[in-house]
């Protein structure tokens, strides 16, 4: 070793080569990628459908898993009514409900976390919410930032703004005591992903 380097640290020259070439291309991850590995960073179930029939069935799949059929659950939008109808799902007399099925605002691709607000949720907070949730969603609700997730709100919603505007990060229970973790409930999550790009 150079006792000039030991003793003046690295020259100029040294610091340019660690840096690598300013003609190396920089590679960006695509957001779905970013997303769907964030996401499952962060414990989340991943189920990507190419198309509806695929969709049902992977429905079925996440109800035989837990033994959900024939069980009330906690849904309020139309859309997905029919999905539940045909697997004889209670959604309407609900008095302690199995798990959460909602759709969503939007994917936020940065830190793998989802973007709901009161069109989904109604008068509940996040906590107060069944700890099990399914939620349906397609490839063109990734969005890079949580910026971007209330910029696609503001013109989604025009005038009358949606509140309780949040999302939920943590898909399974922290293993040790984590301030990050604080104030923020975590749920078992199942995503099920339709493209439709």
């Amino acid at each position: 070793m150079n006792i000039f380097k030991k003793i003046f640290g690295n020259t100029s020259e040294d610091d340019k080569d660690s840096q690598g070439s300013p003609y190396e291309p920089q590679i960006d991850t695509p957001i779905d990628e970013k997303f769907t590995f964030n996401f499952k960073n962060n414990g989340g179930k991943f189920l990507y459908c190419e198309n509806l029939n695929e969709l049902k069935e992977q429905f079925e799949n996440i109800l035989e898993e837990n033994d959900w059929f024939e069980s009330e659950v906690l849904c309020h939008d139309e859309k997905l009514f029919s999905l539940l109808d045909e697997n004889k799902l209670d959604y309407k007399e609900i008095k302690k409900p199995r798990f959460f099925f909602t759709i969503c605002e939007d994917l936020i691709s940065d830190d793998g976390s989802i973007l709901f607000s009161s069109k989904q949720f109604k008068q509940y907070k996040a906590n107060e919410l069944p700890c099990d949730m399914v939620v349906f969603a397609t490839t063109s609700q990734i969005v890079g930032n949580k910026s971007d997730g209330l910029r696609n709100i503001k013109k989604r919603y025009d005038k009358e703004y949606p509140s309780n505007i949040t999302t939920i990060k943590y898909f399974e229970k922290a293993k040790e005591e984590d301030f990050l973790h604080y104030g923020s409930s975590h749920k078992n999550l199942y995503l099920l992903l339709l493209e439709d790009l």
